[in-house]
């Protein structure tokens, strides 16, 4: 895998995992994701230590589910951020379009973005 940590400005171009694009972070956003990415992280060593000791499948198979949730709890998070954000400003500067859903109540939630290539 690439290493992500190189930003376009130090090696001249964008990594192979990545768009190319940055985002800067609040201070509270970025410890959140990376306290969360933490708990995973010893999460999955948990996990490998359970194996090298052998322990029975569904006592590992719990902690794997664990792990699937907290990995669904981080996209959330960074979702609800990104469309807060990024999309919100790409939506301004007409860069994707939005398509949303109307409720009885004339509430919209956003149900597609599609960028404005």
């Amino acid at each position: 895998m690439a290493d992500c940590r190189n930003t376009p400005d130090e090696t001249n171009e964008a990594c192979l995992c990545c768009s190319g694009k940055h985002k800067e972070r609040s201070e509270k956003e970025y410890k959140d994701l990376m306290n969360r990415l933490k708990r995973i992280e010893g999460q999955v060593r948990g996990v490998e230590g359970m194996l090298e000791n052998n322990v029975y499948c569904t006592d590992i198979l719990v902690q794997v589910s664990a792990i699937t949730s907290a990995l669904n709890s981080f996209n959330k998070v960074l979702l609800a951020d990104h469309m807060r954000t990024c999309v919100a400003a790409n939506h301004e500067e007409n860069l994707v379009t939005i398509t949303t859903t109307k409720f009885l109540n004339n509430s919209a939630i956003p149900v597609a973005v599609s960028y404005n290539i």
